[in-house]
Parts: structure tokens; C-alpha cells; sequence
């Protein structure tokens, strides 16, 4: 019986196209560098280089370490100013970060499932690859008035040492949760990041409203529907 829901943040509970983001957010992230006296268009490359480290990882680190040591081999900044710049990366993350919230569709459905489930009695996991700080997940919840408290555990790059597409991401979660994967509903928009979780018997929902699906991956073998659909669906659950 199911009795536990991981949500998928981008995409799903909030609702926008991700390479709209993705240029909104480094546009804003390139000031960071900027104002500390550093090359922005090297420490973009950088932050990619260590995103791509995180999408590696193999369980030995946690991706929030992957990510510096990487950054700082790619950009060639020293430990002292690292920790400078780490410190200006949380601090924008709960001001400038915000911005990007412009690109959001707006829509009541995630808070209100999100709170209905819970009073329902499921556990609830935000289940976000974990790329980001905790305080860069914290922000796009409050992007949707999500409630951070409704989740078991939310997934950041700061507690984490795997990223989707590796079931190594859903196997620390189901340690982390103390559940089987039978027990757990995986939904997301993504039928190679998220529906994957079906390879370890979770049961799963595929939301098509942004649906990121570049490498064209069949879904007709998963559960789908719109948000509306699976908000319907949801809700029907004991």
C-alpha cells in the first residue's frame, strides 16, 4: 500500500520551462562573480563543471563537495576565497535568486496538494535533484507557497551524494525515509530522471505539462496526466 508521495520540484510542483530558467538564473548568479572581483563568464563554466561532477557522483561525497571541488579546480580560486564565494552563492539564493520567480506559471494546485496529502497522513518527500543548497530549494517552495515543513525530507546537494538519473538517488532516500519502494509514489515530470524510480518498484505518476523528455524516451508504459489529472488522482488515494 502506498503510503509515502516523493514530489519532484522543477517542472512538476513548479510550474516553468527549464531553459527559460536556466538563462534567468545565470544571468542573475553572473553578478555574484562579478561583484567579487572574479571572471563571470569563467565561474559560469565552472558551476557547470561542478554540476557535472554532482551529476556523477558516486556515493563517496557529498554533492555539495563535488560541487566546490570542482568549482575551485575549474576557476583556479584559492580555499579562502572559495569559502567567500560559497557564502555569496547562499546569500543570493535568498535575495537576487528570488527574481527568477518571474517565469513561474503560477498555480494553486501544489500547495493545496501538497497540504492535503499531508493531512491525508502520507509522508511526503521533496524529491529535487539535488544540485542546489538547501537554501535554494527553500526559495522556489516559497515560489509556489509551499510549506517546507509538510516534507520528510527535502533532497539538496548538502545531504545528498547521488543525483537522478542514478537509483543510488532513490535507494539513499528509501534509507534516509525508513521505507520500502513499494510503499512510495514517485512523481515528476521527467520519464529519465523520476519515472526510473519504477526499476526499483516504486510506483509512479508522470506530469506532461513540462514535460522534459529530450532523449524521447517511450511513456506509455507510465501513469500520466496534466497537473489537474494528477492532483485528481492523487486526491483519490486512501
Amino acid at each position: 500500500m502506498i503510503n509515502t508521495i516523493l514530489f519532484d520540484l522543477d517542472g512538476t510542483l513548479l510550474r516553468f520551462k527549464q531553459d527559460e530558467f536556466i538563462d534567468l538564473y545565470f544571468s542573475k548568479l553572473a553578478k555574484v562573480f562579478t561583484g567579487l572581483g572574479l571572471d563571470p563568464g569563467l565561474c559560469i563554466k565552472s558551476v557547470w563543471a561542478g554540476t557535472r561532477a554532482m551529476m556523477k557522483n558516486d556515493g563517496n561525497k557529498l554533492n555539495s563537495e563535488r560541487f566546490w571541488d570542482n568549482f575551485g579546480k575549474a576557476s583556479g580560486v584559492n580555499e579562502e576565497l572559495l569559502v567567500k564565494v560559497e557564502a555569496a552563492c547562499d546569500g543570493f539564493y535568498t535575495s537576487e535568486f528570488n527574481e527568477v520567480k518571474s517565469i513561474v506559471d503560477y498555480s494553486e494546485i501544489p500547495e493545496r496538494l501538497v497540504r492535503k496529502m499531508k493531512e491525508k497522513g502520507y509522508t511526503l518527500v521533496l524529491a529535487t535533484n539535488p544540485l542546489f543548497p538547501e537554501c535554494g530549494v527553500h526559495s522556489r517552495l516559497e515560489w509556489s507557497n509551499i510549506d517546507k515543513n509538510a516534507f520528510s525530507l527535502i533532497t539538496h546537494y548538502g545531504n545528498s551524494s547521488f543525483c537522478k538519473p542514478n537509483l543510488g538517488y532513490y535507494r539513499e532516500i528509501l534509507q534516509k525515509i525508513g521505507k520500502e519502494s513499494k510503499e512510495c509514489l514517485m512523481v515528476g515530470n521527467s520519464p529519465g530522471e523520476d519515472m526510473i524510480a519504477s526499476e526499483l518498484g516504486m510506483h509512479t505518476f508522470l506530469v506532461i505539462d513540462y514535460l522534459e523528455n529530450e532523449t524521447g524516451k517511450e511513456i506509455t508504459e507510465f501513469r500520466r496526466g496534466t497537473l489537474v489529472e494528477m492532483e485528481s488522482h492523487l486526491l483519490s488515494m486512501p
